[in-house]
């Protein structure tokens, strides 16, 4: 064993040390960007921890005080640990779940999949880093509109070639036809999302119909020219939480053909409130889908087996889920709807702000904008970020700008998440907003 001094640096000096990250470490990890949004929940954190009354609508997560997940997959999750249900699962699913999803998807969507088609791993994110692993080579493209989450980042990760689409506050920040027109040419990915994060909107059936057809015709002319097809993700992941005259619909069950070409992502996450316990899935062709059960299996991505039993349970009852959905759904559309009605108001009132009606998902589309303006401090806001910054430091109103879902310029769009928060706190915080934009001069 070495000797050791005093004088001696540490295993801790050692690690602390460092160095240039172009020389210690990949070129795709040195250039890879990290999440803005962990940036701002760490201020938030901050101030929290300082005694600050705060209505953080940063995080796309549920406040287990405000949104337990459904007392079925609690108790069914203990009961299986106290089985010993906690050892390796299956890397692609236990069968029970596969086949649960695989009925729950017949029941509530219509889609009749193969068992072989069904891929359970941990969470959405494993999913979808699959679906671009096993589909996209170095340098290939890859079209995502924007604003969206975390596409520029698997794109980078696989050292493909983004091509962003931006997307228009009158088309509710959703892709059209028109806009991916140009895009789908030589792309061998097409990423969508509904309902969206960050938006809060939902393609409509003619809207995703168009896009589809699209797709199709794409696909027809690359067979004719033995050319490698275009593939979309369809991220799903909120479609149980679809608000008002809101109706989820999926590529295959508006256009069958869609099948060989779309991949599912979905899991309990958002609709059960359960973004803890990682269970997610994907459903797709067969091929893609055993390509990807390979990539997953050999980083261990799969979901814990315990929740993996559990979940079988809570899928197969249709009962308790429509039971848990008969006030988990109306407590997040209350929310979401209490903070547009006050945006109106604040809008109605001639104060800087906008908002889109809420169609889905947990999140609200807020413009506010009140460039130009100085804050009491003196300081004129010119950017989304001094804009974010003067919310979260005058208002306690913690939001994200459409910047960390790659929207460049400032236009004063922000995500607002009522995931974490209670009617109570959205009323304060509302009061507390306004009074800070009619601080402004």
């Amino acid at each position: 064993m070495p000797e050791t001094t005093t004088a001696s640096r540490s295993v801790a000096d050692y690690a602390r040390q460092g160095g240039d990250p172009q020389s210690r470490v990949s070129r795709m990890a040195a250039g890879l960007v990290g999440s803005e949004i962990l940036r701002i929940a760490g201020e938030v954190r901050a101030l929290k921890a300082q005694g600050r009354a705060l209505l953080d609508l940063t995080v796309g997560d549920f406040d287990p005080r405000q949104f337990p997940i459904p007392a079925l997959l609690a108790t069914a999750t203990h009961a299986a640990l106290q089985r010993g249900e906690t050892n390796y699962p299956p890397s692609n699913g236990v069968q029970a779940l596969r086949e649960a999803v695989q009925r729950f998807y017949v029941r509530e969507l219509g889609l009749d999949y193969p068992l072989d088609a069904v891929l359970v791993a941990g969470g959405a994110r494993p999913l979808i880093y699959g679906i671009y692993r096993a589909l996209v080579d170095p340098g290939d493209r890859v079209a995502y509109p924007l604003p969206s989450w975390n596409n520029n980042h698997y794109v980078h990760m696989v050292g493909a070639c983004g091509v962003p689409v931006p997307c228009r506050a009158e088309d509710r920040f959703l892709p059209t036809v028109e806009a991916l027109r140009e895009a789908l040419p030589g792309a061998r990915l097409l990423s969508l999302n509904s309902p969206l994060n960050p938006t809060g909107t939902a393609l409509r059936e003619d809207e995703l119909r168009s896009i589809c057809r699209l797709v199709l015709d794409e696909n027809a002319r690359r067979e004719e020219q033995g050319q490698r097809p275009l593939y979309v993700m369809y991220d799903h992941i909120y479609w149980m939480l679809c608000f008002g005259g809101t109706r989820h619909v999926t590529p295959p069950a508006l256009l069958p053909e869609m099948a060989r070409y779309t991949i599912f992502v979905d899991g309990i996450s958002k609709a059960f409130a359960a973004t803890g316990l990682r269970v997610g899935w994907a459903l797709g062709p067969l091929d893609v889908i055993a390509r990807m059960s390979a990539i997953l299996g050999h980083v261990g991505a799969w979901a814990p087996r315990a929740e993996q039993v559990a979940t079988v349970e809570l899928l197969n009852d249709t009962a308790a889920i429509q039971a848990f959905h008969a006030t988990f759904k109306p407590a997040v559309e209350r929310r979401l709807e209490l903070l547009h009605a006050g945006f109106q108001r604040f809008k109605a009132a001639g104060l800087p702000v906008d908002s889109i009606a809420p169609m889905g998902a947990i999140y609200l589309t807020a413009r506010i904008d009140p460039f130009g303006r100085r804050a009491p401090s003196g300081a004129e806001l010119q950017t989304n970020e001094d804009v974010r910054r003067f919310l979260l430091e005058q208002a306690g109103v913690a939001v994200v700008p459409f910047q960390a879902f790659g929207v460049p310029g400032e236009d004063g769009w922000f995500r607002l998440s009522v995931g974490a928060v209670s009617e109570a706190d959205i009323e304060a915080g509302l009061a507390r907003l306004e009074a800070a934009l009619r601080s402004l001069q």
